[in-house]
């Protein structure tokens, strides 16, 4: 007679227990990462962001207690990485790294157009760095500052070209910017990322780009390019006898390139903080620190929301400069 409320009785507790404790659930958070977390970044290997998060994701993986697998989708201007980072399940196993181009530039560039929203589709998990753009060009070219290049190519007799890592990229709208400011005409030379660009300037095919110091500062202290011009208000203590542009007559002058982390929308809360916190453990060592600086750049220590305030500020900005300089998409 007893063995029926005895069944009973176990059902209900350990019913009780399941609504109470949600062991799925506690299991689940606990458990994250369970397995590698893949990184998708917009750039080929050998690019200077690429460097900058291998950096970091080192830094990451003794954190979290799982190797992050950089995932290079290099190719149409970050709309490849950025679509397949939306359409990524929000298990925080797919991360999406990305700088200004494809998150603050595209927007106006591809108006309309663009398969992503930055605003909507994604978590920002967290700001990563803020650094500088050089201005540099072939040894063979005749400048040695930006009054020189003007100069130079205005004296031309067809337009002189400048190469940048894609449309809309920052490195292809800080000239755009100069063009603007100084009269000149130049032709955009766009390429599937800045590495070859770097070695069409050193070849001599192209005289002329802008780029982050990752992997162009090496080339310029060993006498294979001619950097003559930095992007930042000061001087970069990477290279401190590079003059701004500001400094060499163009007032209000600045581009600065920034990378962020974030995840697919609908990502949960806890998965979000837990990579921010190891973002910034990673970002806040010496070493980190010591790498960036190398480059020309800072760690950006933040929040999501800093990184979700600092983007939406950017987006506008870049759009002003995009319809400005008539930048369409190729």
């Amino acid at each position: 007679m007893h063995h029926p409320d005895r069944r009973v009785f176990l059902r209900d507790a350990l019913a009780l227990a399941s609504a109470s404790v949600t062991p799925g659930l506690v299991l689940a958070d606990a458990a994250y990462p369970s397995r590698p977390i893949r990184v998708l970044i917009g750039t080929p290997p050998g690019d200077t962001a690429d460097g900058w998060i291998r950096g970091l994701t080192d830094g990451m993986a003794r954190s979290l207690g799982q190797p992050l697998v950089v995932d290079n989708k290099p190719g149409a201007h970050g709309i490849i990485v950025g679509s397949l980072a939306k359409s990524a399940a929000p298990d925080g196993y797919t991360l999406l790294v990305s700088t200004g181009g494809p998150m603050a530039i595209n927007p106006s560039v591809y108006k309309g157009k663009l398969p992503y929203d930055p605003l909507k589709d994604f978590v920002p998990i967290a700001p990563v760095l803020k650094g500088a753009l050089f201005l540099y060009c072939n040894n063979d070219v005749p400048v040695r500052n930006v009054k020189e290049m003007v100069a130079w190519v205005k004296a031309q007799p067809a337009p002189v070209s400048y190469g940048s890592g894609g449309t809309g990229t920052t490195q292809h709208l800080a000239m755009e910017m100069l063009k603007r400011a100084t009269g000149m005409q130049m032709t955009h030379v766009p390429y599937r990322g800045s590495p070859m660009v770097l070695q069409d300037v050193i070849g001599g095919q192209i005289p002329f780009a802008f780029d982050a110091g990752g992997s162009l500062l090496p080339q310029a202290r060993s006498g294979r390019v001619r950097v003559f011009a930095v992007t930042s208000t000061a001087r970069d203590p990477a290279m401190p006898e590079v003059p701004t542009v500001i400094e060499q007559g163009i007032p209000g002058f600045e581009a600065r390139v920034w990378m962020g982390l974030f995840a697919p929308a609908g990502t949960p809360a806890d998965i979000v903080a837990k990579v921010h916190d190891a973002v910034n453990k990673a970002a806040a060592t010496p070493e980190y620190s010591a790498r960036l600086a190398s480059a020309a750049s800072v760690p950006w220590l933040g929040t999501g929301e800093d990184l979700r305030s600092f983007l939406a500020d950017d987006i506008q900005r870049w759009a002003v400069i995009v319809q400005q300089a008539g930048v369409k998409a190729d």
